[in-house]
């Protein structure tokens, strides 16, 4: 968000599914006039404890009005890890274009589907979401709400996001290159017909058949695993592959609010990262495999006692 401000100067910022106000906190810090628009009313009112106005709706296109009449129209619109949730894409699309100003910015953060089909993350697939965006697609859905893309970055979180620049469709803006390039690896992928998704089950059938060789010929040997982190991919993962606690002893998490718990439907326990030291495993089989460098240099000290991290994603990897 600095960037953004240091970049636009902005006089007012709305960012819809604004959580509990984090990200405009920075606005609120730096004197700049911001508004969250937040549908969880226990999760708003921490934000406004904080500091952060917040308003108490879904957007849609006549909050997006009201909004706009009330405050006036943003300088910059932004909307993070919410556009894949929306059953109403184009209603919601709409709901940003009235935000918006005239000659204003709307910044979208997703999850990119080309890196999802190229790296096999199929366990960040889940119910909550309705839409997987390419950029090419990305670009028609904004346009259905009265938006042109006209710029993207590739970002590393989730395992490969996009972040889409919009402004108004009749601002006429020009589209930098960028929007091209990617578009065209999407393309070379086979993402834009379906002959980039023929493969796609066949590769997540190989990870699943990986990771249960490599479990079984562990366990057969004698071998100890446990696993690092309980996040929702993870969850996704054991349940495809059926690991429960004969294969997989435990799994450890930094958030207190999961020890003395299990992972839903495979009941695999979870507790506090120091068990692993304490128990030395042979193997530490890491869930959040979109932290990968972070957490190899984390969990560094399984080495002093010959211990080894696993990878399950996008390809089996031992290290």
């Amino acid at each position: 968000m600095n960037d953004v401000v240091d970049r636009l100067r902005p006089g007012f910022v709305v960012e819809v599914a604004s959580n509990d106000g984090y990200l405009l906190g920075h606005m609120v810090d730096r004197g700049v006039r911001c508004l969250g628009i937040e549908p969880s009313a226990n999760v708003g009112a921490v934000a406004r404890e904080r500091g952060v106005p917040t308003v108490t709706e879904f957007l849609s296109p006549e909050v997006g009005a009201q909004v706009r009449a009330e405050h006036g129209p943003a300088d910059v619109v932004v909307a993070n890890n919410v556009y894949a949730h929306i059953p109403d894409v184009v209603g919601f699309t709409q709901g940003l274009r009235a935000l918006v100003a005239d000659d204003g910015w709307v910044s979208i953060e997703v999850q990119h589907l080309l890196t999802l089909m190229e790296l096999n993350q199929y366990d960040t697939i889940y119910h909550e979401h309705f839409q997987y965006y390419s950029v090419a697609s990305a670009r028609q859905a904004l346009a259905g709400g009265g938006l042109a893309l006209v710029d993207v970055e590739l970002l590393p979180t989730h395992g490969g996001s996009i972040r889409l620049w919009a402004r108004p469709m009749e601002l006429g803006a020009a589209v930098s290159e960028r929007v091209g390039e990617v578009i065209a690896r999407e393309q070379a992928a086979g993402l834009l017909d379906i002959s980039g998704y023929g493969q796609f089950a066949d590769r997540v059938a190989k990870v699943r058949r990986d990771l249960l060789a490599f479990l079984v010929r562990a366990a057969d040997e004698g071998r100890s695993v446990v696993g690092y982190g309980a996040p929702g991919k993870g969850n996704t993962l054991l349940n495809h592959c059926g690991i429960r606690p004969d294969l997989l002893a435990y799994t450890v998490d930094r958030n207190p609010y999961k020890h003395g718990r299990f992972t839903p439907g495979t009941r695999v326990p979870i507790f506090p990262p120091e068990r692993i030291a304490a128990d030395r495993p042979d193997y530490v089989l890491v869930l959040p495999w979109n932290l990968k460098a972070e957490l190899t240099d984390q969990l560094s000290y399984v080495r002093d006692w010959g211990g080894k991290l696993v990878f399950p994603i996008p390809s089996l990897e031992i290290v």
